[in-house]
């Protein structure tokens, strides 16, 4: 989106400390925001100094080495790209409940957020939902996340991007090193390897083909330390434009992953440690280079004198050099005219003027074709450059507003294209477009050409929009639909702006369903007790509308009642349908599914749509089939369990308890502190409950006598970071370091029950070896490495030629009670229906003494 300005950029730093979270902060330094007017026009600028370009690989969303990012794109003006490969489906998610591709789709724009704040191009090598370069969890070696991905489509991706973007300098964000995430490692891998690669035509040919010329990467730098090092970005060195370090800046941006918990507030000045510094080393290099550089560029043309030096030396084209030294002086009269809008704006468009005449001039020339390829695509990269600059000094605000971002095939809409003149230079020869898919239609319903655009002035154009019957449904990580293009004159040169909505404009399906519930388990000892389904329609279809809504069950099943009419007034009604569902009398254990369908006519509707919407990210949608998974199986539940789950938001384990008929209640701060809890039978605290739950710490002594009395505590994972101690258990457990050599990644690995005779194993349900068949992504994380000998270890369990764990399922007596610590990831396995955690977790949460 195209930002409005503003000449000051302390309300908002004001302003945040107010509405976060709605609290008053305490007196310390707070986030440091970079805003508009003055700065805009700063960020905009500054790249027009220097030619040079960087490259920062990382495999997830928050791998990107922040301030760095800052202090190169920002502080020196360098065309910066972060490029990475996974959406962030496998995490977890400090937000909300979403989880897989929902949390993909929420830590990708975040990773869009952030990259806006450092003003860096970014680059997703996972490019749709489903993709094979996925997060599949945590892995610990390149082999596996290479296996999953698949080599070559990872590494065309990424030499693709390199070629795109034509980085002189790349830098991973991680080392090859067994004790780092396996992704981490792969992106390292590939990063190396194809610093000689991507120059090599012969790898990946087909890009020639598609007219993508082979780059040569200048310099790799790796990660390093104070006491090895080649270079150092000063990421705690204070910019007074915009009054924060590079440090600050970089965590402005890192507070946009707020899925993951990310940012820090740091104080400005020198940071104890290296975070006054980030230290890299060259790792391999095609210019000369000393044992320690001052700078990242040192041997590589930073500016367009040393391009014009390059060009000269070749002796070849001295009307090239020419050029490229007049635009150098382009260049400081550009900055030298700021902070004055007007002169700023006089000077960029005289660069423009240059640009062009220099770009007709290189594509004459008898330069050699890589020569003359390299400083076209500098100068392109310039000319969009000059747009934004041309933007920000003219004080332009262009913007594109559809009528309604919801919309359906078929349907005919209105979009409005602006552009706003904030500035005292008057704009001439305006021209307002609207760019829409093949197949749709964009008709202007009045003028879309102005002569001039004054001071406070406002030009707009508005389009019929038609969508074709036959649109496809909205894809999160699709570009905009559409786009606008507004075009002016100042100066007598010409400036293109390409402008998209500010939030996600979707085709929907017309009748957006969703089931509740949207899993669950038909209990096959039980299997005649009817399953309520409840189906919420939303109609998106423009105005009045009726659909008739069924259900499409397996077969021998039954739903009740066969269909029901809906009538809606308007658009975005949503209404509802109780279905009861009866599976087949001969049922056996197994998938099933049941699809909800609705009809108008020709018009069908087998899909809902998700919305997705927080705050610092906006809305956006994942469209998905309107679908009720049902996992069959039997299972043993005893009659009036009661249980008090502690949710630290991060799972929905309680729900699929309700399903199964156990009593489960929410306990709030009030009802650990001062409630009775002795009227659950379990208490459950949910994954790192101790770190969300800020009760629980102090409330600790009130579980544990719990326990003592009779009660059955179940404790799951933690992190050490999680305020986790030892001694919050009864008797101690001590949490595994380095996290990564102590969680257990393969699925399938095989798990010996070292008790088989416990009741954890046999009581309702009896436990077998079939019960860890089929889990998902992981099987246990941050397991325990001591513990009290007062705990039964309940299994052994380890990846695939590594040491097994023992601590992964711990239980003991204490007192009257029981209490259970487990580091199984159960939070994972029971949404995804998996017979046998959830068989052991009914187990777990019926132990008595």
């Amino acid at each position: 989106m195209i930002k409005g300005k503003s000449t000051s950029k302390f309300c908002s730093i004001v302003m945040s400390a107010v509405l976060a979270g709605g609290m008053l902060l305490p007196a310390q330094a707070q986030p440091a925001y970079a805003d508009r007017g003055v700065v805009d026009l700063w960020k905009s600028i500054k790249p027009l100094t220097t030619i040079a370009s960087a490259m920062n690989t990382g495999a997830h969303p928050d791998d990107e080495h922040s301030a760095t990012l800052a202090y190169l794109s920002l502080g020196r003006g360098v065309n910066t790209s972060s490029v990475i490969a996974v959406r962030g489906e496998g995490g977890q998610n400090e937000i909300g409940s979403e989880l897989g591709q929902a949390l993909g789709i929420i830590r990708t724009r975040e990773l869009q957020e952030a990259s806006k704040i450092t003003n860096v191009t970014l680059g997703m090598l996972g490019e749709q939902l489903d993709d094979p370069i996925y997060d599949f969890g945590f892995s610990k070696s390149v082999e596996e996340t290479l296996e999953k991905w698949g080599d070559s489509v990872a590494y065309e991706r990424l030499i693709r991007k390199i070629r795109e973007l034509r980085p002189d300098v790349i830098i991973p964000s991680f080392l090859n090193e067994a004790s780092t995430h396996g992704h981490h490692r792969t992106i390292n891998v590939l990063t190396v390897r194809a610093f000689k690669d991507a120059a090599n035509p012969e790898i990946f040919p087909e890009h020639l083909k598609q007219g993508l010329q082979p780059w040569q990467i200048k310099k790799l730098y790796l990660p390093a330390s104070s006491k090895d090092y080649t270079v150092n970005a000063p990421i705690g060195d204070y910019n007074e434009i915009y009054g924060a370090s590079y440090l600050q800046l970089g965590e402005e941006s890192r507070f946009m992953h707020k899925s993951q918990g990310m940012g820090k507030v740091y104080d400005e000045g020198p940071v104890q440690g290296d975070l006054f510094s980030n230290y890299y080393k060259l790792d391999q290099s095609t210019v000369k280079s000393a044992d320690k550089e001052k700078d990242f560029f040192d041997g590589i043309s930073f500016t367009f004198e040393d391009l014009a030096k390059e060009i000269d030396a070749k002796g070849k084209d001295n009307k090239i050099v020419k050029h490229l030294r007049d635009l150098q002086k382009d260049a400081d009269e550009v900055v030298a005219a700021y902070p004055s809008f007007a002169k700023v704006l006089k000077e960029v468009h005289e660069m423009k003027a240059d640009v062009q005449t220099a770009l007709a001039d290189i594509k004459a020339s008898g330069l050699e074709a890589a020569t003359k390829e390299d400083l076209l695509h500098r100068l392109h990269v310039k000319e969009e450059q000059l747009n934004k600059a041309s933007m920000e000094s003219a004080s332009v605000v262009a913007k594109v507003k559809p009528a309604t971002s919801e919309l359906v095939a078929g349907q005919t809409t209105k979009v409005t294209v602006s552009a706003f003149n904030g500035g005292s230079v008057k704009l001439n020869k305006i021209n307002l477009s609207l760019n829409v898919p093949a197949g749709w239609t964009a008709k202007p319903a009045g003028a879309t050409s102005f002569e001039q655009l004054g001071y406070n002035e406002t030009a707009s154009a508005t389009f019929e929009v038609t969508i074709p019957a036959d649109a496809p449904l909205f894809k999160p990580y699709d570009p905009s639909v559409f786009n606008a293009k507004v075009e002016y004159q100042a100066y007598d040169t010409a400036t293109t702006l390409k402008v998209t909505p500010q939030n996600a404009v979707a085709v929907l399906p017309p009748y957006s369903m969703s089931l509740s519930p949207s899993a669950t388990i038909l209990n096959t000892l039980k299997s005649q007790e009817p399953i309520p389904v409840k189906v919420t329609v939303r109609n998106y279809t423009p105005g009045a509308s009726k659909a008739t809504v069924s259900l499409n069950v397996p077969e021998g099943w039954t739903a009740e009642p066969a269909a029901e009419e809906l009538s809606f007034a308007t658009k975005g009604e949503t209404k509802s349908v109780a279905f009861t569902v009866k599976a087949a009398s001969n049922v056996a254990p197994g998938k099933f599914t049941v699809t909800a369908v609705a009809k108008n006519g020709d018009v069908q509707s087998t899909q809902g749509a998700q919305v997705i919407e927080y705050p610092h990210i906006g809305k956006t949608y994942m469209v998905q089939p309107a679908e009720l998974k049902i996992q069959a199986f039997d299972l043993k539940v005893p009659d009036k369990l009661k249980v008090g789950y502690v949710s630290s938001g991060f799972d929905n384990i309680d729900q699929y308890l309700r399903q199964v008929g156990v009593d489960v209640v929410k306990l709030e701060a009030k009802d650990i502190q001062y409630g009775d809890l002795s009227q659950y039978d379990t208490i459950v605290l949910g994954i790192r409950a101790y770190a969300f739950r800020p009760e629980l710490i102090p409330s600790n002594q009130r579980l544990l006598s719990y326990v003592q009395n009779g009660g059955n505590l179940v404790v799951q994972y933690h992190k050490p970071e999680d305020k986790w101690s030892p001694e919050l258990a009864p008797y101690p457990i001590k949490i595994g370091s380095p996290l990564i050599q102590w969680r257990v990644t393969d699925e399938n690995s095989k798990v010996t029950m070292l008790a088989p005779d416990h009741p954890m194993f046999n009581s309702p349900n009896k436990i077998t070896d079939q019960d860890w068949n089929n889990w998902i992504q992981d099987r246990s994380a941050y397991n325990p490495s001591e513990w009290g000998k007062e705990y039964t270890a309940l299994i052994s369990n380890g990846d695939p030629g590594e040491k097994e764990f023992t601590g992964t399922f711990l239980t003991a007596h204490y007192g009257k009670g029981v209490y259970t610590y487990s580091s199984l990831v159960w939070y994972r396995e029971i949404p995804a229906l998996v017979p046998g955690s959830i068989r052991m977790f009914v187990n777990m949460i019926s132990q008595k003494q």
